[in-house]
């Protein structure tokens, strides 16, 4: 792995909220307690999430005690991607102090004092980037002002670095411990107008940090949610019905009460909400093993639903009815595409889809739930979402919001899975019902089988080429999921997604059909998908257009049209910028050798790119596909634009890593299928389905994995944003490119254990 940084300039542009200031306390023994008051407001619009607190929200981020450790508070959930490490350095590096001194505890959930306590959509970065820095510097000020009223200088005149305080020309120094208590007495600063670093003087931004509690990880330290105990904890397994939202019409409820190690079992009636408390059969006992030897023996009498009669099989046979039809709505339309399309030198067509696929989460979902005297339910979650989650239980358990407390516990991955609370809303219904503390453990079968999908699609492309080589007529009939004009949760498509703006006459047509299965957002929602679709296409247009598919793109961007009506400002910040695109795909051409190396028959290179969660990035992967159509992926070069630094190079490369190889896992063989409103595939390895076929969720394998993945960073003059998501969405894409190169043959069907990919 390697990784390189081409810098443009250092500027930076956020707008600064005036309404946040500090309080601080002094702590007993000597110290410092430093916390921030945000104004709510703009904490809850930056998420886009809905009516803030009526209150000022405190939020305590700094500890800082004699003995010169300091201690900084993470307050959002750690699901893997490394933001108990980050958030705390954004801090640590205004407040100038040794990072071999910093200690990092992890927040519980609290509303009163952290601002927008959530992991999902590549928000924590560009959300935090100033408010974070802002509290460091803020912190160092006032030890600055400490030492300067202590030693009767000029504050001006002093200078940190490590957690130490200089006067230069006195010879005076001392430690951020010492001065702290004295520092707890200085009135705080205003928050919009602390001066924080130039980027050039950072010294923990933009250095390798390891993860925080690594080591504890990997020597098998109880700290995921897997690991909670409680005194007198039980253990729960909760049945819920194959076809979804189905109710209990009987179950043997007397003969589980007699087995082995069971305390509890009944039937519980849940509610319609897909992604909340469902019907199903709870069984609680001391022991997690004879709880599961006796849901074997339980049997369910489940009540008809109508979600009975939905099947992949039918889906793609009302696809083709959509595609035969007139659609349902037009969501864009510029210029003549009829008329265009009818002049065109050539006319490309091609249908596309995608199946539904698991988040696949190694950690499968559970909490851990006690009611406590005071009426209070209190929680051990993992969950991405801690504030929904708390809603979620407040409202099946008819409390109030502020009687749910909520201990977040580090996930063994999310993916967006965790962004989604039905666990939470199971294990306190069955807490309070059973009045024991419950642990809740989903099966792997119950992660498969009642996921929050991500949701299959189907795309009929129409395009047309001028005689010059050039894309001038572009149509997607888009056939997915929803009632009217609402979609299903991440089966939505925008008016903006490209090549919308690049091609002169384009129509963007969406029809839907209904679906009771649940559906959610997967890492990079509705991009995850659309990617493979879109940018598939463009590049059988490219091969049509007789142009390299790398350059086709880049001449695409740079032939913008104007918007056929004004944007507001919330639609330019959310617009792809086209420039910021062709610096990536540039300097992919330039890392990868695009075009410059001869290859061997039965290997290819493709090239993708994609604009998702305010990242950008562009990717290129080497295939070899044998003669017998087996798949070998050589190597992946990534190159991303997510702004002016990468705060941990460390964990950015990983994740970018684990976003090729997510991406990976998807294409070689990932899909649920549904065969009578039921998903057949119930674990990794393959088993046996009611029509008696295999079904299985393989994971990517080692052997299966690139040697190399190659990670650039195109430094640029935008604040820093989340890395998360945007890796993934090119990645399928730009091996299906290369796949086409090598062989000859499209891919339009994911996985690719459906494709015929032999040649000779």
């Amino acid at each position: 792995m390697t990784s390189s940084l081409t810098p443009d300039n250092n500027t930076v542009s956020t707008p600064v909220n005036r309404r946040d200031f500090l309080r601080v306390s002094a702590l007993a023994g000597g110290g410092i307690l430093l916390a921030s008051y945000a104004e709510p407001l703009g904490a809850i619009e930056r998420l886009g999430m809905s009516t803030p607190a009526a209150e000022p929200m405190l939020s305590a981020f700094i500890r800082i005690t004699a003995d010169n450790i300091v201690t900084i508070t993470a307050k959002n959930p750690e699901i893997g991607q490394g933001i108990k490490t980050m958030l705390p350095m954004l801090i640590a590096e205004e407040l100038d102090v040794d990072w071999a001194n910093v200690r990092i505890e992890q927040a519980d959930f609290d509303p009163t004092k952290y601002p927008a306590q959530v992991a999902g959509g590549s928000t924590a970065t560009p959300t935090n980037w100033i408010p974070q820095r802002r509290v460091g510097a803020a912190g160092r000020a006032m030890i600055l002002a400490a030492a300067a009223k202590e030693w009767n200088v000029p504050a001006g005149e002093l200078t940190t670095a490590k957690g130490v305080v200089t006067h230069k020309s006195s010879g005076k120094t001392a430690t951020y411990g010492a001065l702290a208590t004295a520092a707890a007495s200085i009135t705080p600063p205003d928050l919009a107008t602390v001066p924080l670093k130039d980027p050039k003087q950072f010294t923990i931004i933009g250095t390798r940090k390891k993860t925080v509690g690594i080591k504890d990880i990997l020597t098998g330290k109880p700290l995921f949610g897997l690991d909670v105990t409680v005194p007198n904890m039980h253990y729960a397994t909760f049945v819920k019905a194959p076809v979804y939202a189905a109710k209990v019409k009987s179950a043997n409820l007397d003969l589980i009460k007699q087995q082995a190690g069971v305390t509890h079992a009944f039937v519980v009636d849940g509610t319609d909400n897909l992604a909340g408390l469902k019907a199903g059969v709870a069984i609680v006992g001391k022991n997690w093993w004879l709880v599961q030897e006796a849901r074997k023996k339980l049997v369910v009498e489940w009540a008809e639903h109508p979600t009975s009669q939905q099947s992949s099989a039918a889906f793609a046979a009302k696809a083709k009815e959509f595609f035969a039809a007139a659609p349902h709505r037009n969501i864009r339309n510029d210029g003549d595409f009829d008329t265009a399309i009818k002049s065109a030198a050539k006319v490309v067509e091609a249908e596309y889809s995608y199946p539904f696929i698991n988040h696949a989460t190694l950690e499968p979902q559970n909490c851990t739930a006690r009611m406590n005297a005071d009426g209070t339910c209190e929680m051990w979650t993992t969950s991405q979402t801690p504030q929904g989650g708390r809603a979620l239980v407040a409202t099946t358990l008819g409390l109030k919001e502020d009687q749910v407390v909520m201990h977040m516990m580090r996930a063994g991955g999310g993916f967006g899975r965790r962004l989604y609370n039905e666990p939470l809303a199971e294990v306190a219904f069955i807490a309070r019902e059973a009045k024991v503390p419950v642990k809740l453990i989903w099966t792997r079968e119950d992660d498969m089988r009642h996921d929050q999908f991500r949701p299959g699609g189907f795309h009929k492309f129409t395009g047309g080429i001028d005689a010059n080589g050039k894309l001038v007529a572009f149509r997607n009939h888009f056939a997915t999921f929803g009632q009217g004009e609402r979609f299903a949760s991440s089966a939505d498509i925008g008016p903006g997604e490209y090549p919308a703006r690049f091609v002169p006459n384009l129509k963007m047509d969406v029809s839907v059909m209904p679906l009771g299965v649940p559906t959610g957002a997967l890492r990079a929602p509705r991009s995850n998908a659309l990617s493979f679709a879109f940018q598939g296409f463009i590049d059988e247009c490219a091969v049509a257009a007789g142009k390299d598919p790398l350059q086709f793109r880049i001449d695409m961007l740079k032939a913008e049209i104007a918007p056929a009506q004004p944007l507001t400002p919330q639609q330019q910040a959310g617009q792809m910028d086209a420039q910021r695109v062709i610096g990536i795909l540039e300097m992919v051409r330039d890392v990868s050798g695009w075009g410059k190396t001869k290859l061997p028959k039965g290997t290819g290179m493709g090239v993708a790119f994609y604009f998702s969660h305010r990242g950008y990035f562009a990717e290129v992967v080497q295939a070899t596909v044998s003669k017998a159509g087996e798949v070998k992926v050589d190597k992946v070069w990534a190159v991303g634009d997510v702004g002016s630094e990468i705060i941990n190079p460390n964990h950015a490369e990983q994740q970018v890593q684990g976003a090729v190889l997510d991406g990976l896992g998807q294409a070689y063989g990932q899909e649920i299928t549904f065969t009578a409103g039921k998903a057949d595939q119930g674990n990794f390895a393959p088993a046996t389905t009611a029509s008696g076929s295999a079904a299985n969720f393989p994971l990517l394998r080692i052997k299966q994995a690139p040697p190399v993945v190659e990670v650039h960073w195109k430094k640029t003059t935008f604040s820093p944003t989340g890395i998360g998501e945007p890796a993934m969405p090119p990645l399928i894409p730009a091996l299906m490119g290369a796949i086409y190169q090598a062989t000859g043959k499209r891919v339009r069907q994911l996985p690719l254990s459906k494709a015929d990919l032999k040649w000779t």
